[in-house]
């Protein structure tokens, strides 16, 4: 299905953007330079910080590439993130002091301190956008919410197309009516974070599989899908796009990269027996993201509360002390369901290899052949 996005480059392949230092600029001007969409990730980044990745950016590719934001939080779960992102109550103060406690052993261990949960909700969202619009680039994606009219209006009056994450047909229909470009439909299998416009602790074990989502988003809304969730192979992008999808994303297939800025240990764990399975959980974030269970998900995922983003300002020097101790049962482990299939290639010869199954797949599908 051709779209106004998929015409800004010749494979419908999207290298999801990866926050905490893996969508780095290298990974994603050499996936838009073999003809895929490369993706920087502004989540936790300053806005400068955002500013200079995209300069560096620039200068590795002409080709078209995106940037996503962040979308500030609410105070509290259950509270929409959209148009302002106002504070509407006061943090879970009590059960974010709770689990400091829990993790005061992880602290001593590590021999650090723990971060401070009130290090800010708004991850410079306005500041990140001023930047975007005074420095427009391709495509702009959000996740964890939708923005305001003005601000998609505002971005395409900039010449840039917006992308806006859904988990559900109902998120999809706001993105539609905020007036953005597309939407990415994120299955439950995704690596990291699940994008949910509404942080619901009693929705946790009811997310919707990725083929299930893009066939309900499709007969919701009217503007073109982008799917995302496990997928590591041609024939599963061909799946999606024969349910309806424009493109696919693709997230952990790029974590394996050679240019991937992801930690050695984290790559390595993604093929690793030791680390069979994945699951989601709020033990290092506050937020449901999908992980590779190791010892830190298995004993704290139990106890963390819905409190994002305070939980992750509190984990975050035991996660950078685990890293430098090459301890990957204290990292936060990032992966989709699809992990185990993860190539270790260069990334640009990834898209030319995702590409060429993709092309066997659509002819083994006319054929009614094999179409892995």
């Amino acid at each position: 299905m051709s779209s106004a996005l998929t015409d800004l480059f010749p494979h419908p392949i999207v290298q999801a953007p990866m926050a905490g230092g893996v969508s780095v600029p290298q990974l994603a001007a050499a996936v838009s330079e073999a003809g895929g969409l490369g993706f920087l990730a502004a989540g936790y980044k300053t806005a400068d910080g955002m500013y200079q990745e995209i300069k560096q950016l620039r200068g590795l590719t002409n080709r078209p590439f995106g940037v996503n934001v962040f979308m500030p939080q609410p105070e509290h779960p259950g509270a929409s993130t959209g148009s302002t992102g106002a504070a509407t109550a006061a943090p879970p103060s009590g059960a974010v002091e709770i689990y400091a406690h829990q993790l005061a052993g992880e602290a001593a261990w590590y021999e650090t301190e723990l971060g401070d949960p009130d290090s800010g909700r708004d991850d410079g969202y306005d500041a990140k956008l001023a930047v975007l619009l005074d420095n427009p680039v391709p495509v702009v994606s959000f996740h964890f919410g939708v923005p305001s009219r003005d601000v998609i209006d505002s971005l395409r009056r900039a010449g840039t197309f917006t992308l806006v994450t859904a988990t559900t047909a109902e998120e999809a229909l706001a993105v539609e009516r905020a007036g953005a470009d597309a939407v990415i439909a994120q299955g439950v299998e995704a690596g990291g974070h699940q994008g949910t416009h509404r942080d619901i602790p009693e929705n946790d074990r009811s997310g919707i599989g990725l083929l299930s989502l893009v066939a309900q988003i499709r007969e919701t809304v009217g503007i073109p899908v982008v799917a995302a969730g496990g997928i590591m192979r041609g024939g599963q992008i061909a799946a999606v796009l024969a349910a309806g999808a424009s493109a696919a994303q693709l997230g952990t297939a790029f974590l394996a990269t050679h240019e991937s800025g992801a930690n050695a240990l984290h790559k390595q764990a993604l093929t690793n027996p030791l680390f069979a399975r994945t699951e989601l959980t709020r033990a290092f974030s506050g937020r449901p993201a999908r992980g590779l269970v190791n010892r830190f998900l298995r004993e704290h995922g139990p106890y963390a509360p819905a409190a994002y983003p305070e939980i992750h300002h509190l984990t975050s020097p035991l996660r950078k002390a685990a890293a430098k101790a090459g301890d990957a049962q204290g990292m936060a482990l990032w992966a989709g369901q699809g992990h185990r299939m993860a190539r270790e290639l260069p990334a640009g010869r990834l898209v030319e290899v995702l590409a060429g199954e993709l092309a066997a797949a659509r002819t083994a599908l006319s054929a009614g052949g094999d179409a892995r």
